[in-house]
């Protein structure tokens, strides 16, 4: 045992001599490795350790520190209650079992592992991720089963739990169409499906609507929430980015066309270095620009890196659901990200980036490919200079050159970037991360976007933090299922129609929203983690919008794709700003009609309406929307002009009936889908009844007591929620 030198504290000289001359076999791995990675490593480790005491290998650690040999310089501290350091004013000492762990092991000589070498991201630990991080690991598949219900119903079952019973044909045609195509029903869809007894009725109305062209608008407008999708730059002007519709076109009709994932990815990243590139998949490069733009930055060098920050995010975020764009600075607090990482990551769209002129206009890299308009990206040239490491994340502190690559937290497809071909038109770095990203061994691709279709089919994901797989994210409910659901992807050549259909067909989406014992189980899980009953869920801004127009008759359904349309906007929202009505002008009312997939999206003057329903902010990527209930919603459906221009348009449609109680009758047909019962009736009729006292003689006061309900109809909950 190294003698202890003449200063360390009497501390330490007692609890030493409480040890004597014991021996005590001390596994390294197990017992002392865990200590000092949790409580040590982050300080004591690098050319900048604290103290000079390096605690990450054998040889740094007999060196010791400032105050001598590192053994007792540990134990000393550790005793003295000085180490860990505390936290604020919250005291970090080690447990008296960890503090005897460490006495042993020193009294014991401290034997360390030839060759070990101790790695701050090796494991995880109390505060933060290793590489060992469940979303880090290779996909396994499951022997629990080979259909969602098997994997539900087995984590029910473990609590003697039972499932709801199935929802009633009406609930789940309406939810079904919601779902896949973002509008509801009609009264005729609802009784032709419940009075279908073909068992096969449900799965031929999945497969119809999964082969609609309004299935690629509602889940296109799902990516685009991930995406940061809007067609204006933000900051103070907010000018338009000319042609960015085409990118959302290309969007629904990826998602129409079922476009493999991995494809889908490969081609928003690197359309234009593709060497079979079209005018789709240079198109879908817009992904890259879709951030916001200032063309007069204070600092135009510090703003670049912004830039890059901006599409290292979004990438990271929406196709690996980790939190990359956190290590800019310094190394991740909570993952297995270096900074280097962050800087390999970023090294693909450098080239981008320190020549961020306009590229509206693209043509092909020789005379027989096409030329076109497309907001979309593309490299010029096919050299680069090297990205340095930014010391804190400061551009006027470079630090070491960074070479190209991809994330240190997968070792499997951990490999460098080579330089491009000598032909090559760009440096193709793009590319390689996009291959990298939908490599079928990268653990993270397919586990993060089956998560977000579980989680757009029930409210919430198997992950419940969407966006963040990372430790301060939320656990998978269900972990053999996610990782089915991903293998299942994969195996089927990425398709994302499939994993809709492996949902849709279970039991577990087709059960009801009541359960016999909600109360009991909501005791226990009032989240509803294990899928015991659905979810009652309101319908988004867009679709609360387009069910408006859908049952006053105004939705155009024909009106698929192409330039965006700028929806009315009263002249009050429009007081705020300096150019006040010369700010927005509203498109022609034949316009109006189309869906809100394709409203204008200003970054600086989102459409009211939808904002109150909790529509994204669109300078970030939104994994999974807020679903607020607040007074202004209420009051945009009571006063709104356009929520009144619909009840009056639906009591028009309602007027071509005659008599009272078929009015009513087909006015519930329109808002709810269905015939309203006796009492609904009577209410119905007294209401028009008071409305008519109320208009007194006017000639008109048979047409205002009907839209007034109508009116009604389009506030009720049956209206804005799906069961």
């Amino acid at each position: 045992m190294t003698p202890l030198p003449f200063r360390v504290g009497l501390a330490s000289i007692s609890l030493l001599f409480f040890l004597g001359s014991a021996r005590a076999e001390v596994d390294f791995n197990k017992s002392v490795a865990p200590i000092l990675l949790n409580h040590c490593i982050e300080c004591h480790s690098g050319t900048n350790a604290s103290g000079g005491l390096d605690l990450t290998s054998e040889k740094s650690f007999r060196a010791g520190g400032k105050r001598g040999d590192g053994a007792n310089h540990l134990l000393e501290r550790v005793a003295a209650g000085e180490m860990p350091p505390p936290k604020g004013e919250k005291p970090q000492a080690l447990s008296a079992e960890k503090q005897a762990t460490l006495k042993s092991w020193v009294a014991a000589g401290s034997p360390w592992p030839k060759g070990r070498v101790l790695d701050w991201f090796e494991s995880t630990i109390e505060t933060r991720a290793g590489r060992d991080w469940w979303s880090l690991q290779p996909v396994q598949k499951s022997e629990i089963g080979s259909t969602v219900d098997e994997y539900i119903r087995a984590k029910l079952k473990s609590k003697g739990w039972e499932p709801a019973p199935a929802a009633d044909p009406r609930t789940l045609v309406r939810r079904l169409y919601f779902d896949l195509v973002g509008y509801p029903p009609t009264f005729e869809q609802v009784e032709a499906f419940a009075k279908d007894p073909s068992p096969e009725a449900y799965a031929k109305l999945v497969e119809e609507l999964l082969a609609s062209p309004h299935y690629g608008e509602r889940w296109g407008r799902h990516w685009l929430d991930i995406v940061r999708y809007a067609e204006t730059c933000g900051y103070e002007r907010d000018q338009v980015k000319p042609h960015v519709w085409k990118y959302r076109d290309y969007v629904v009709k990826a998602f129409n066309d079922d476009l493999p994932f991995d494809r889908f990815v490969v081609e928003q990243l690197a359309g234009d270095e593709l060497p079979n590139r079209t005018e789709r998949t240079v198109i879908a490069t817009g992904f890259i620009r879709l951030g916001t733009w200032n063309d007069e930055p204070n600092d135009p060098n510090e703003y670049k890196y912004d830039r890059l920050e901006d599409m290292v995010g979004a990438t990271s975020s929406a196709f690996l659901g980790l939190t990359v764009k956190c290590a800019r600075c310094h190394d991740h607090k909570f993952d297995a990200i270096r900074q280097t990482d962050y800087y390999r990551m970023a090294a693909a769209f450098w080239a981008g980036s320190i020549d961020p002129g306009p590229r509206e206009h693209l043509g092909g890299p020789d005379p027989k490919s096409i030329a076109f308009e497309a907001h979309a990206w593309t490299d010029r040239g096919r050299t680069v200079p090297p990205i340095k490491l930014l010391k804190k994340g400061d551009p006027n502190r470079p630090g070491e050159i960074v070479e190209p690559g991809h994330l240190s937290a997968i070792p499997l497809l951990d490999k460098p970037i080579l330089p491009p071909a000598a032909d090559a038109k760009t440096t193709g770095r793009r590319l390689a991360l996009a291959n990298w990203i939908v490599d079928p061994k990268n653990p993270l691709t397919a586990r993060v976007w089956v998560n977000r279709i579980w989680q757009f089919h029930f409210g919430q994901g198997l992950v419940r933090s969407p966006d963040n797989f990372g430790f301060t994210g939320e656990k998978p409910t269900h972990p053999e299922l996610l990782d089915w659901l991903a293998a299942e992807l994969i195996d089927k050549k990425w398709s994302t129609k499939h994993i809709h259909r492996l949902i849709l067909l279970s039991k577990t989406y087709q059960q009801s929203s009541l359960h016999l014992k909600q109360d009991e189980y909501a005791k226990s899980d009032s989240g509803n983690k294990l899928r015991w009953r659905a979810d009652r869920r309101r319908i988004e801004a867009e679709a609360l919008r387009d069910s408006l127009l859908f049952a006053a008759g105004n939705l155009k359904l024909d009106r698929i794709g192409g330039p965006s349309f700028s929806p009315e906007i009263a002249a009050e929202a429009l007081e705020g700003l300096s150019t006040k009505t010369a700010a927005w002008k509203a498109s022609p009312p034949a316009e109006q009609g189309r869906r809100s997939l394709y409203i204008f999206s200003k970054r600086g003057l989102l459409a009211p309406q939808l904002s109150a329903f909790d529509f994204p902010d669109t300078t970030l990527p939104c994994g999974q929307r807020d679903s607020t209930t607040v007074a202004p919603q209420a009051l945009t459906l009571m006063n709104n002009r356009f929520a009144h221009e619909q009840s009056q348009a639906l009591a028009k449609r309602v007027e071509k009936v005659e008599g009272e109680a078929e009015r009513i009758e087909f006015a519930w047909r329109l808002a709810f889908a269905r015939n309203p019962t006796a009492s609904e009736t009577k209410a119905a009729s007294d209401h028009l009844a008071k409305q008519r006292a109320n208009f007194g003689d006017r000639k008109d006061a048979a047409h205002r007591a009907l839209a007034s309900l109508c009116h009604v109809l389009l506030n009720a909950n049956e209206f804005l929620y799906v069961d």
